[in-house]
Formats: structure tokens, sequence, C-alpha cells
């Protein structure tokens, strides 16, 4: 089983860098989906915080919806998942969810976890 780092969003500001697309498989150009079946989705995410921004690229269950470029979001479950195969490594990440905020929500409640 592959090691999973859990992140904590807390105090970050989480916006949508690229809107949710299909993860297709390289080879075979079909859809992929996780272990329940549930298809996956990409999407690109900007946290900033007051040491910077950082850009990931997230995968995620379901599609996401009502997200679109700057959208601000709460993202439920963020894991980093560490990688390697032959002499390349990385880090992928993956959320249980990613949800669209209300209007007026972004700052730091962009980070707390949904309820």
């Amino acid at each position: 089983m592959a090691m999973r780092l859990p992140i904590d969003t807390t105090g970050l500001t989480l916006l949508v860098g690229l809107a949710p697309e299909p993860v297709v498989d390289f080879e075979t150009r079909r859809p992929k989906a996780d272990e329940n079946g549930e298809p996956l989705f990409a999407l690109q995410l900007v946290a900033l915080s007051s040491e910077g921004a950082e850009v990931i690229n997230v995968k995620v269950p379901g599609e996401p919806k009502g997200l679109t470029l700057g959208t601000p979001v709460r993202v439920v479950g963020l894991v980093a998942l560490p990688w390697s195969m032959g002499e390349r490594s990385g880090v992928s990440f993956k959320a249980a969810r990613v949800e669209a905020l209300p209007a007026g929500a972004v700052g730091a409640s962009a980070g707390k976890p949904a309820a």
C-alpha cells in the first residue's frame, strides 16, 4: 500500500487555477476511475499563504461542480502520495472532495475542514 501523507490546509486560501477535467489513461485514452469505480477528475489549485503561493494538481473522485478559474474552495481529505518510477520520483495529490465556497469566504476560512 502506498504511503499517504495527510495535508493540513488550515490557514491556506485555496483557489481553482484550472477547472476540473476527466483523468484519462495515457495509453488507452479511456477515463480512469478510483478503487470504488468513481471517475477521477484532475484540477489545478493555487494555495496562498503568508509565505507565498504554490500550484498543485489534485485528483478527486467524481466531478466537482461549480468550479471555475478563481473559485475559492475547501479541500476535504487532501493527501500527498510520494511515487517513484525508475529514476523518476515525485509527489501527487488526491482529495476526497473539493467544494466551492460561498462568495466572500476567501481567507483563512477556506482551509477549515468541512463539518
